[in-house]
C-alpha cells in the first residue's frame, strides 16, 4: 500500500536516480549506477476490453460511443501484454522471491461481497463520452498530471466513502480510451484532492517520466494490472497482474518509472520486476476461476507495483466473483514463483512497446 510517508520516501530516491542515473531507464544499460547511490541498478527482470465494475455508476457509461474504436487497455505490444513464459530466469531470483515472502501465500486481493463495509478491491468507474472534468488538487503536484479530470461526484473510491486506506480511484473514460487514477482521492468542493494522480493513453505505450510516480508507487497504471471478473468469465486473461510486496530496494526496474524506497539490500526487488509463476506448478485442481487468474501468472506474469502485503494481487470487486474459488489461490506460496529477465523484450527507454 502507498502511505504518505513512502511517498516522501519516494521523492528523496527519485531526486538520487535523477542525480545518478540521469533518468535513464535501469533496463537500458546492464552497467547502471549502483544500488547505494541511489542508481538504477535494474534486475532485468489488457486487452479483451470487458466492462469493470463500473461501482458508483453502475450501468452508465460502459461502452464506447456508437462508432469509437475499441478501448484495449495498452496495444498489443505493450509490456503488459508480453508473454513471458519463456524468458530466462533472473540470476538473482532465488534471493529475491525469498526477500518477498518463499513461504508466504498469494492472497486474491479482491472479490464479491463486501469487507468492512466496503467492496473488496480496487473499483473502477466507467464514464460516458463527454463526462464534466472537475478540478483536482494534488500533494504530489510536481510528480502527478494536472486537472481536471472527468470525475464524478460519485466515483467509486477503494475502501468505500469512509476508507482510511489507499483511497484510489480508477476513472475509465473508454470512449476517448484514457484511464484517471488517483491516490488517496477525496471529494474537494466541485472537485477532487489526492495525494497524486496520473492520466493514461491506452492507445500508447507511452511509459510515465522517469522518475515519476502515479497513482501507484513504480508510476504504472493500476487498470492495467487488475484482474477484472469479464476476463475471467471470457476464460483468458491477456496481461500480468498487479502485485503488491513488503519491501523494495532503490531504484526501479523497466517498466516502472518510479522508486519509493532508499534501502540498497541487493536482495531486495525494486519496483517494476516481473514475476512468473513456475511452469512445474501444476494448476489443474484449482476452480475455474482460480485456474484462470493462475494461467495468467504463469503466461504474464505479475509486476511489481507498490508496497503492501506480500504476493497480494489486485483486482476490481464483482458480485459475480466466487470467493471461495479465489481463496484457492492460497495454496500457491512464494517459491513457487520465479524473477524473469524481461530486457529483452525492452525496444527503448520511454517505451512500453516490446519484441
Amino acid at each position: 500500500m502507498v502511505r504518505p510517508s513512502a511517498r516522501r520516501a519516494a521523492v528523496v530516491a527519485g531526486v538520487l536516480v535523477l542525480l545518478a542515473a540521469g533518468c535513464s531507464d535501469p533496463a537500458a544499460s546492464p552497467a547502471a549506477a549502483p544500488a547505494p547511490t541511489g542508481g538504477v541498478t535494474a534486475a532485468p527482470v489488457p486487452p479483451v476490453a470487458p466492462s469493470p465494475v463500473p461501482a458508483a455508476r453502475a450501468g452508465l457509461g460502459g461502452r464506447p460511443s456508437p462508432g469509437a474504436a475499441p478501448c484495449r487497455v495498452f496495444p498489443a505490444d505493450n509490456v503488459w501484454h508480453a508473454d513471458v513464459s519463456r524468458l530466462p530466469v533472473h540470476p538473482r531470483s532465488a534471493a529475491m522471491i525469498a526477500a518477498i515472502g518463499g513461504s508466504a501465500t498469494v492472497h486474491a486481493d479482491f472479490g464479491s461481497g463486501r469487507w468492512e463495509g466496503a467492496p473488496i478491491g480496487i473499483p473502477v468507474t466507467v464514464v460516458p463520452a463527454g463526462q464534466r472534468r472537475v478540478p483536482v488538487t494534488f500533494g504530489y503536484a510536481d510528480e502527478s498530471d494536472p486537472g481536471p479530470y472527468p470525475v464524478p461526484p460519485d466515483a467509486a473510491v477503494e475502501g468505500g466513502p469512509n476508507g482510511t486506506g489507499d483511497r484510489h480511484v480508477i476513472v475509465w473514460d473508454r470512449t476517448a480510451c484514457r484511464a484517471y487514477e488517483l491516490f488517496d482521492a477525496h471529494r474537494s468542493g466541485a472537485g477532487w484532492r489526492a495525494g497524486s494522480g496520473a492520466v493514461f493513453d491506452l492507445r500508447s505505450n507511452r511509459l510515465r517520466p522517469a522518475g515519476r510516480t502515479s497513482a501507484d508507487a513504480a508510476g504504472l497504471s493500476i487498470l492495467a494490472g487488475l484482474v477484472r471478473y469479464d476476463e475471467v468469465a471470457a476464460g483468458h486473461i491477456d496481461h500480468a497482474l498487479r502485485v503488491t510486496v513488503p519491501r523494495t530496494r532503490t531504484g526501479w526496474t523497466w517498466p516502472a518509472t518510479h522508486s519509493a524506497s532508499a534501502a540498497t539490500d541487493p536482495a531486495l526487488p525494486q519496483l517494476g520486476p516481473r514475476l512468473r509463476l513456475k511452469r512445474s506448478v501444476d494448476l489443474s485442481r484449482l476452480p475455474r476461476q482460480a485456474r484462470i487468474v493462475a494461467e495468467a501468472m504463469q503466461r504474464h506474469g505479475l509486476i511489481v507495483a507498490d508496497h503492501g502485503s506480500a504476493w497480494f494481487v489486485s483486482g476490481a470487486p464483482d458480485p459475480r466473483w466466487d470467493n471461495d474459488a479465489l481463496h484457492a489461490l492460497g495454496g500457491l506460496r512464494g517459491s513457487d514463483f520465479e524473477v524473469v529477465d524481461v530486457t529483452g523484450l525492452m525496444v527503448r527507454a520511454g517505451s512500453g512497446a516490446t519484441r
